[in-house]
């Protein structure tokens, strides 16, 4: 009797990854079997824990921080979205046994927040809106592309190493201008936008980017790509300052549904799964 098709999230740390969870209630959902698993990498050992995977019988990984670079380079081919992230967070091998990569970030991000915002759809989700993208690493080249795509007329993309940033943002210059959306790094976050994404990888560790007064306000809404059982320091800030805050959970089960369509060829209903993840995480908060 052969084992349930293996797959696992790979990364740096993965012990509080929830993608275990979340493809089990896929799987649940459309009455498939599969097994999931967290594997920790090893700094600079990307590719001895793809290998390992594939050894085990692996089908197919998502990948998380620091690892998304790294997953990308890996892959012989890549989806067009992965090509201009440069980044993946998803990879499979196809039937010769070639691993090829791509990257649901982005759509897993603009998804949930059509959501949050009350808007039909992604393709035009953030319709006129102001975006400031916090971060230039493997989260926010996930994101970049599927933002412009969304519709926002303005992105500003801060990081702490402004070069890195103006990297990012020459790399989708191109799709801005034919999207007609105003695109720019910025050396230190402008005020006035309508959504502020905190995408930097000072999460993981409950650190903030330094910003000036104003650029967290009321009426905004601001969104952190990561998630806790209580609500992030980020999040917290920007409550504070009057914003309307979010963080990533919606994100994290939009993204897992699409790697899951990739592998599976099967769309699962992400809503009763994200309300399933939530009422578990308030239970962890009330019982700490």
């Amino acid at each position: 009797m052969s084992l349930p098709d293996l797959y696992a999230v790979l990364g740096n740390p993965v012990q509080h990854s929830r993608s275990p969870r979340i493809h089990q209630l896929f799987a649940q959902q459309c009455g498939q079997a599969l097994r999931y698993e967290r594997r920790l990498v090893a700094p600079g050992g990307f590719d001895a824990a793809l290998a390992a995977l594939r050894a085990d019988g692996g089908r197919g990984c998502n990948v998380t921080v620091p690892c998304k670079f790294d997953a990308a380079r890996a892959a012989s081919r890549l989806s067009p979205r992965a090509e201009l992230a440069q980044a993946a967070n998803t990879l499979g091998w196809d039937e010769q046994g070639l691993l090829w990569g791509d990257n649901t970030d982005g759509i897993g991000l603009v998804r949930d927040l059509a959501r949050l915002l009350g808007r039909d759809g992604e393709a035009q989700a953030l319709r006129g809106m102001r975006v400031l993208l916090l971060g230039a690493g493997g989260a926010a080249s996930g994101v970049l592309g599927s933002l412009i795509e969304a519709g926002a007329a303005q992105l500003e993309v801060w990081n702490r190493s402004h070069e890195r940033a103006e990297g990012l943002v020459r790399r989708h210059a191109q799709l801005a201008a034919r999207h007609g959306a105003a695109l720019g790094a910025s050396r230190a976050p402008a005020r006035g936008h309508d959504l502020v994404i905190h995408a930097t990888a000072g999460s993981l560790g409950g650190e903030l980017p330094q910003l000036p007064p104003g650029v967290l306000h009321a009426g905004a809404l601001a969104y952190d790509m990561m998630y806790a059982a209580r609500p992030t320091p980020f999040v917290l800030l920007a409550r504070a300052a009057g914003a309307r805050a979010h963080d990533g959970l919606g994100m994290l089960v939009e993204q897992a549904a699409e790697s899951f369509a990739l592998w599976r060829a099967t769309r699962v209903r992400t809503e009763p799964v994200l309300r399933q993840l939530r009422a578990e995480l308030d239970a962890e908060a009330a019982a700490s």
